[in-house]
C-alpha cells in the first residue's frame, strides 16, 4: 500500500469513535437502561474492535488494485456514524441476552421427538412448577410431624396406586433407575438377559454399557431372535443375582422368532428365589388401544405378571417431564434407596411439582385424553390437520414465490423416543417441493436453514426430495402465529 493509501486508511481509522465517546451518546442511553454499564461496554468494545479490522481488511483486500481516491471510498462515513454503531451494539447484545433454550415448532411428525424436549406437559403441570419456583415447599419436610421427610413420599403413594406396586422411587430418567437397580441389587454379580432383548437407546447407550458401569456381569443367553426358558434356567447359578426382561420398544423382529414372556419367567425366578426386573423403557399406565392407538404393556400388567421391579420413563408415553421411575417390592425398594448411588440420581423440586399432577390425570382415565397434552397429540384426527394445512398452503406459497410449489398433502407420524417404532399415525400437512419437478436438494435445505432461522424456529424433515411440515404437533393455539411467520419467510 503506498505512503498516500496508508494515510487515508489512517485518517478511516481515526474516524471511528472512541468507547467512551459511544458511551456516552444519546443512542446508546437506552441500551445502558436495559442492559447495565458492564455489558454494553463490553459489547461496545467488541463493536469497535470489529469496525478497526472490517476497515483494515477491505483495505488489505484492495491493495494492489485500488488508487487512493478509489480508497476514499470505503465504506467509513455511515459505519463509523454514531447511530448506525448503536445499532451494531444493539444487535450484540440482543444476541447475547437470547437464550440458548428455545421453543420451536415441531413440524416433524415425531410426537414424542427426544431432541425436542419429548412429552408437552399439560397445564395442571405447568402452575404446580411455577408455584414452586416462586415459594417455599416441603420437598423433604413432612407437615404432619414437623421433621425432616423423604421427597419420594409426595408421590409414592399416588405412583403405587397406579401401577398396584408395592413401593416406589424417582430418579432422573429412566437410564438412571436401570443403573440404580443393578447397582444395588447385581453389583459384582450375574444379570441373566436374552441376547434379543440387550436394545441400544438414543445416543448409542447400551444395557451391556449400563450393566458393566453397574457393576454387573451380563450373561446373555438365547439367540438373537430365539429364547427359550430352559436358557434362563441353565443359566441360573450361585453368582446370579436377577433375572431381567427388556421391552424392545425401539425396534422389531419378524419372523422366526421366540421369546418368554412375564408370566413364565417370574414362576422360575421365584423358585430360585431371585427376582425379576423388567425395563419397560417408554412405560404406560393405561391401554392405549381404548384410543386407537397401538396396544402396548402397562405397568400394572407387568407387576401383576410376576415382575419384582419395573423401571420406566416419565417423559414418554406417559406424558410427563423427565424422570425415571422404580416401582415393585417394598423391600427391593428400600434396598435401591439406600445405595449411594440414590441421592447422585435423585430429581429435584421441579420435576416432582410437574410429575404429581400428570399422574393426579390417570385418576379419571375418561378425561385423559382432552387434558393430557401427549395422548391428545398422538389422537388428533387426520382431518382436523387437512383443514389447517388447505388454509396455510396458500399463505406459505405466497412467501415462497414461484420457484417452489406448495401443497397439502396426507403423511404419516410418529409416536417416537422408541416407542412403537414401526406404528405410524395418519396426518396431514404442507409438503414443498422445488417448482421444476426435479431435484433441488440444495434450494430445499437452504428452505430448511431459513425456516430454522426464523424467530420462533420452524423445524420440519427433508425426504422424498420435499420438504415435509407435518401438522399433528401443530395445536390451534399456535396456528395464528405459524402462519403469520409463513408470511415473513423468503426463498
Amino acid at each position: 500500500m503506498s505512503e498516500v493509501q496508508g494515510s487515508q486508511l489512517n485518517a478511516l481509522l481515526a474516524r471511528v469513535p472512541a468507547v467512551e465517546r459511544l458511551m456516552s451518546s444519546a443512542t446508546v442511553q437506552p441500551l445502558l437502561v436495559e442492559y447495565g454499564r458492564t455489558q454494553v461496554l463490553a459489547a461496545v468494545r467488541n463493536v469497535l474492535d470489529t469496525l478497526r479490522h472490517e476497515l483494515q481488511g477491505t483495505a488489505a483486500q484492495q491493495r494492489e488494485i485500488c488508487s487512493a481516491d478509489q480508497l476514499k471510498g470505503l465504506p467509513a462515513g455511515t459505519i463509523c456514524d454514531e447511530p448506525h454503531l448503536a445499532e451494531r451494539v444493539a444487535a450484540v447484545l440482543a444476541q447475547r441476552a437470547q437464550s440458548r433454550l428455545r421453543t420451536v415448532f415441531n413440524l416433524t411428525g415425531t410426537v414424542l421427538h427426544t431432541n425436542l424436549g419429548r412429552a408437552l406437559l399439560p397445564d395442571e403441570a405447568v402452575h404446580a412448577v411455577v408455584e414452586v419456583l416462586t415459594r417455599p415447599a416441603n420437598l423433604e419436610f413432612n407437615l404432619a410431624t414437623g421433621s425432616r421427610g423423604d421427597r419420594d413420599d409426595l408421590i409414592d403413594d399416588l405412583i403405587c396406586e397406579l401401577t398396584g406396586a408395592e413401593a416406589a422411587t424417582v430418579v432422573n430418567n429412566n437410564a438412571a433407575a436401570v443403573l440404580l437397580t443393578l447397582s444395588a441389587l447385581a453389583a459384582k454379580k450375574e444379570v441373566i438377559v436374552s441376547r434379543g432383548e440387550l436394545v441400544e437407546i438414543g445416543g448409542a447407550f447400551r444395557i451391556p454399557d449400563i450393566m458393566s458401569r453397574a457393576g454387573a456381569k451380563l450373561r446373555e443367553v438365547g439367540a438373537t431372535n430365539r429364547t427359550h426358558l430352559k436358557d434362563y434356567e441353565e443359566a441360573i447359578g450361585l453368582r446370579t443375582a436377577l433375572l431381567m426382561k427388556v421391552h424392545c420398544s425401539n425396534y422389531a423382529i419378524s419372523g422366526f422368532t421366540k421369546s418368554v414372556e412375564l408370566d413364565e419367567l417370574a414362576p422360575l425366578a421365584h423358585r430360585h428365589t431371585l427376582p425379576v426386573a423388567v425395563d419397560l423403557g417408554s412405560g404406560t399406565l393405561v391401554d392405549l388401544a381404548q384410543w386407537g392407538l397401538p396396544r402396548e404393556p402397562t405397568v400394572r400388567e407387568n407387576i401383576v405378571a410376576g415382575a419384582d421391579l419395573v423401571t420406566f420413563s416419565g417423559d414418554k408415553l406417559l406424558g410427563g417431564p423427565q424422570a425415571g421411575m422404580i416401582v415393585g417390592r417394598a423391600e427391593l425398594i428400600r434396598k435401591i434407596k439406600k445405595h449411594p448411588l440414590k441421592r447422585a440420581l435423585r430429581v429435584g423440586k421441579l420435576t416432582l411439582a410437574a410429575l404429581e399432577p400428570v399422574l393426579r390425570l390417570y385418576r379419571a382415565p375418561e378425561f385423559l385424553r382432552e387434558r393430557l397434552t401427549t395422548l391428545r397429540l398422538l389422537t388428533r384426527p387426520a382431518a382436523e390437520m387437512r383443514t389447517f394445512a388447505e388454509r396455510a398452503a396458500p399463505v406459505l406459497q405466497r412467501a415462497l414465490g414461484e420457484h417452489f410449489a406448495v401443497s397439502a398433502e396426507p403423511m404419516f407420524s410418529q409416536i417416537g423416543s422408541g416407542a412403537l417404532p414401526v406404528e405410524q399415525l395418519p396426518s396431514y400437512g404442507l409438503v414443498v417441493r422445488h417448482a421444476s419437478g426435479k431435484r433441488n436438494g440444495r434450494a430445499l435445505m437452504k428452505l430448511e436453514k431459513a425456516l430454522r432461522e426464523l424467530p420462533r424456529p420452524v423445524v420440519g424433515r427433508i425426504a422424498d426430495d420435499a420438504l415435509r411440515l407435518d401438522l399433528r404437533c401443530l395445536e390451534a393455539v399456535d396456528e395464528g402465529a405459524f402462519l403469520a411467520q409463513c408470511e415473513e419467510v423468503r426463498a
